[in-house]
């Protein structure tokens, strides 16, 4: 009794100290949150709220780390620590270093199986990591993964050892020096360019399943024969398992289904099942089980909304945006979702959530998510608190390769076949990731002519894999006669130089209003907006000005539109918010009023 005291007073002596050498790396403002980060208890939250399990075990906190020549043999010894899920680059690592394409990235940490898991198949999760991520458990290789922005999980059940294990995981980014997606990141930042972000930047975390366990659902409503389709992707599967669905209105069952041999459940819902809106967020609750040999073996929670979106002609011939068969007004703020503590990872679900609930007390029901994919609870918040989503594909390759913007079918770069498929790997992982979430209402593949190749057969492709979603080609052009929208970008104030009479026309950018508040800046000077004013009064005055100008021309065909943006970043300061997310930057009533206006301008 006496040497395991003595045991567990040594091991939280090692914590404490541990926890105690920890800081944010550098000088840069923070977030209330990231201030009062603790280190012991790291987005403790379970991360997919759209498939969940009752057991899991949270790998975030500190881990041991290195930084090595790109190819070299893992290390011994570890430089430090660093705090995961936060990137290299960021202040809540700890650590705050740059990584070059020429370095990779180590890092290392033990754990232990709960014994309640014995019998159990253990999965090992990443939420994200950028880019090339190649892992280890107790020395033995259990895979790969390439790709900055997706989920991607391991069975590592054969490389368990009893007690204490031990995981390792080697990262490669080569950032713009690359191919591959990765936004706005840069190795030298400036303008709209950002620091880079490496390595872990989403939880890590434990799951126990059995050998046969359901992956992935993939769920469809169908409001028109209504209908809700769930697709179920089943580990080991055999023709005779059987997956049964209920749907749930609070403690209510109001549907059910079952399938066997693989076949998605069709549920029949009821004929007034209640429609998912930004005025009314309604989400059914789902449980879903999965039964071989007539025992049940896998049991998760989900959920779903009953929801369309779609385009029709209204009676002027114009081609509006409709959700539930309805035409509605798309209005939102162009989001990068950066965080100048944790750069692409938000210190806490409360501050993500933060900017979701921001964006609708501003009146807006719109987000275009801006050449970046957020974790899963970014996108379950959108969905409970009613924000439509514009999903942008993280652009990638080379920059924008402008064309006469006032035509139509410029020429389009031409990637390598590494780089195209590679393009066309990570937009479908991305694709099926977010497929089941109700808020996506639109797929970008290409922003600004980035990277923008073969434009018609992406779109085309995109549109037939997900039929339930519209496509937005090309934002801000190049642009093609594919897809569901012609998409216009115009700063600082709104304008519609171009019109397609068989698509809706949105604009989708505009704005860039900038203000620059002394005490809540990246860095003291360089700050830059697109035209700059000098207090909430004047920013407001000049946001209302563009909002009226914009309602104005929803009549002249705009079906959408698109303001920059959420929060300034780095050195750009056209926020509605400062990047620490302390100051609001307008007056709150008139905005939200002037948004009102927009939105309800097609009901």
């Amino acid at each position: 009794m006496k040497k395991l005291f003595v045991l567990l007073a040594f091991t939280f002596v090692i914590i404490v100290q541990s926890v105690a050498q920890w800081k944010p790396a550098g000088d840069k403002i923070m977030t209330t949150w990231g201030e009062q980060l603790n280190p012991q208890n790291v987005l403790p939250e379970y991360p997919r709220p759209i498939m969940e399990r009752e057991d899991w075990k949270n790998l975030n906190g500190l881990w041991q780390y290195a930084i090595m020549d790109k190819g070299a043999a893992l290390p011994d010894k570890y430089e430090g620590e660093i705090l995961v899920p936060f990137a290299v680059e960021s202040a809540l690592s700890g650590v705050g270093r740059r990584v070059n394409e020429r370095q990779e990235l180590v890092y290392q940490r033990s754990f232990t199986i709960p014994s309640s898991w014995k019998g159990k198949n253990i999965l090992l999760h990443f939420g994200a990591v950028d880019w090339r991520a190649d892992v280890w458990v107790n020395d033995v290789k259990v895979g790969s993964h390439t790709g900055g922005f997706v989920p991607f999980s391991f069975d590592i059940t054969a490389a368990l050892v009893k007690g204490e294990n031990r995981v390792v995981v080697r990262v490669w980014d080569p950032t713009d020096r690359g191919y591959q997606p990765r936004g706005k990141q840069v190795n030298e930042p400036g303008g709209i360019w950002y620091t880079p972000v490496s390595g872990i930047w989403q939880t890590v975390w434990l799951e126990p399943v059995s050998a046969k366990h359901i992956e992935h659902l993939r769920i469809t409503p169908d409001i028109d024969r209504h209908l809700l389709t769930v697709a179920a992707q089943i580990e080991s599967a055999s023709p005779s398992d059987m997956v049964a669905v209920n749907v749930y209105d609070g403690a209510r069952l109001v549907a059910s289904g079952k399938s066997i041999n693989g076949e998605a459940v069709e549920i029949e819902m009821p004929r007034d099942a209640k429609l998912w809106s930004p005025d009314a967020p309604f989400l059914y609750d789902l449980k879903v089980s999965l039964t071989s040999g007539g025992k049940v073996v896998d049991k998760v929670s989900s959920y779903a909304a009953m929801r369309k979106f779609s385009t029709r002609r209204d009676k002027e011939g114009i081609v509006r945006l409709e959700l539930n068969n309805k035409p509605l007004f798309q209005f939102g703020p162009l989001d990068q979702g950066w965080w100048p503590d944790g750069l692409y990872t938000a210190p806490t679900d409360e501050a993500l959530l933060y900017d979701v609930v921001m964006t609708k007390k501003l009146g807006f029901n719109m987000i275009r998510k801006h050449i970046k994919v957020e974790p899963a609870r970014w996108y379950t918040h959108c969905d409970r608190e009613g924000i439509i989503v514009w999903q942008d594909m993280p652009s990638g390759d080379r920059g924008p390769q402008w064309q006469n913007r006032q035509y139509f079918d410029g020429e389009e770069i031409t990637r390598t076949a590494e780089s195209e498929a590679n393009f066309r790997k990570e937009w479908k992982e991305i694709m099926d990731y977010l497929y089941s979430y109700p808020c996506i209402g639109t797929w970008v593949p290409f922003n600004e002519a980035w990277g923008q190749f073969k434009t018609v057969e992406i779109a085309e492709w995109t549109k037939q894999y997900d039929p339930t979603r519209l496509v937005n080609p090309a934002s801000g052009g190049n642009f093609y006669t594919c897809g569901d929208m012609l998409d216009l970008h115009n700063y600082p104030h709104p304008e519609m130089y171009l019109y397609d009479a068989m698509r809706a026309n949105v604009l989708g950018e505009y704005g860039g209003i900038g203000y620059a508040i002394k005490e809540h800046l990246w860095v003291p000077d360089r700050n830059w907006g697109y035209i700059q004013f000098n207090s909430p009064k004047e920013v407001t005055d000049e946001y209302v000005k563009y909002a009226t100008m914009l309602y104005d021309m929803v009549a002249r065909g705009f079906s959408a539109a698109v303001y920059t943006q959420t929060t300034d970043v780095e050195i750009e300061v056209n926020g509605l918010i400062t990047y620490d997310r302390k100051v609001v930057k307008v007056e709150e009533e008139r905005v939200r009023e002037a948004n009102k206006r927009l939105t309800g301008s097609l009901k």
